[in-house]
């Protein structure tokens, strides 16, 4: 692809590196912004700089934050005694979205996958251990990908917790097999949540 100027180039080259987003669509976007006011592609950009240089991970949950602690984990009307554990924060945002659930979440920032090198020491595993030992949490919801890595990885967290007094259960499988959370209706993942099953009911865990 040939470029009237270095300076076009360079913007597309930077665009194309996003996830999913071709030469062509790169351009598309830069020649979009150009027809941006300046003031109004200087929000576009301080916006970016700035979720960069000031967003950080919750130090309980692991979701993105502005703070040390996110507004989640530190709101006073969330029920701390419930735990629901995703693989990111999308999924977060989409349980948020139901208006469905009011416990706390444990982002486990992806899951198991030997073909990926992502092993469970990958994972934030350890810190949900340390969450469970606290004392304060009594049912884990196990709100994992219908895949196979989501499943293992399932497994791997039910055998690392599994206790006779915590309640560790999964969403109803409402969704598809392979079918991610965040793609997920609304209404078919309020279902999950609330008919959500005892773990081990949905395995023959030995």
């Amino acid at each position: 692809m040939n470029f009237p100027s270095k300076l076009l180039e360079e913007a597309v080259n930077e665009f194309s590196r996003l996830p999913g987003v071709g030469k062509k669509t790169a351009l598309r976007l830069v020649l979009h912004l150009l027809k941006q006011d300046k003031s109004q592609v200087e929000r576009f950009g301080n916006s970016i700089v700035q979720l960069r240089n000031g967003a950080v991970y919750c130090k309980d949950c692991h979701n993105l934050s502005d703070a040390s602690l996110c507004q989640i984990c530190s709101s006073s009307a969330r029920d701390k005694s419930l735990l629901c554990v995703v693989e990111d924060m999308r999924d977060v945002i989409a349980i948020e979205n139901t208006a469905n659930y009011n416990g706390l979440y444990h982002v486990l920032g992806g899951i198991i996958s030997p073909m990926e090198g992502i092993g469970p020491k990958d994972l934030t595993i350890d810190s949900l251990e340390e969450r469970v030992k606290a004392g304060v949490v009594k049912e884990i919801i196990l709100a994992l990908p219908a895949s196979m890595e989501g499943e293992t990885t399932s497994f791997y967290v039910y055998r690392k917790l599994n206790s006779g007094s915590l309640i560790i259960s999964i969403i109803a499988r409402g969704l598809g097999v392979g079918d991610e959370l965040e793609y997920a209706d609304e209404v078919s993942l309020s279902r999950s949540l609330l008919q959500r099953t005892p773990f081990e009911k949905s395995f023959s865990v030995k």
